[in-house]
C-alpha cells in the first residue's frame, strides 16, 4: 500500500466515531422511583415528564449509543427533534455534561434528575434503573 492510501486508512480508522463497548445504564438518585424505557424515550426526545434528563456531550460515543438503544434514533435525527422543538419554543434540551463522572454526580445530588453511565461506573451514590442493550 502507497503512503498516501495508507494515510487516508489511517485518518478513516481515527476520525470515524469510535464504538462504545461497554453496558450503557440508565441511573436515577437512590430516593427515586422505577422508570420505563419508554418514560426515558420520552423525557430525552422532549416529550415532557416529570423528570430532569441529564445528557452526556453530543457526539461522544456513550450518547451516540444511548440514544441509538434507548430512542431507536440516531444523533442527526435527535438533532432535528430538538431543533423543531427549539424552534417552537416547547422545552430545551436536556442539559449536557462532559463525561460520566459528572452525570453521577448531578444525578446522585438531585432526585427529580435522570442520567445514563457506564455500568462500570455505578456506585451507591445512584440507582440503576434501567440497562440499555
Amino acid at each position: 500500500m502507497n503512503s498516501p492510501a495508507l494515510g487516508a486508512l489511517i485518518f478513516a480508522v481515527l476520525a470515524a466515531p469510535s464504538i462504545f463497548a461497554e453496558e450503557i445504564v440508565v441511573i436515577v438518585s437512590p430516593a427515586a422511583k422505577p422508570i420505563s424505557k419508554e418514560q426515558i424515550s420520552d423525557l430525552y426526545l422532549g416529550r415532557g415528564g416529570s423528570l430532569t434528563p441529564i445528557d452526556q456531550t453530543a457526539g461522544s460515543a456513550i450518547y451516540v449509543q444511548f440514544y441509538k438503544q434507548a430512542t431507536g434514533r440516531d444523533v442527526a435525527q435527535v438533532k432535528a427533534i430538538w431543533s423543531r422543538i427549539l424552534f417552537t419554543g416547547r422545552g430545551l434540551p436536556p442539559k449536557q455534561l462532559p463525561d460520566s463522572a459528572a452525570v453521577k454526580q448531578a444525578i446522585a445530588a438531585n432526585p427529580n434528575a435522570v442520567g445514563y453511565i457506564e455500568k462500570s461506573a455505578v456506585d451507591a451514590s445512584v440507582k440503576v434503573v434501567l440497562p440499555l442493550d
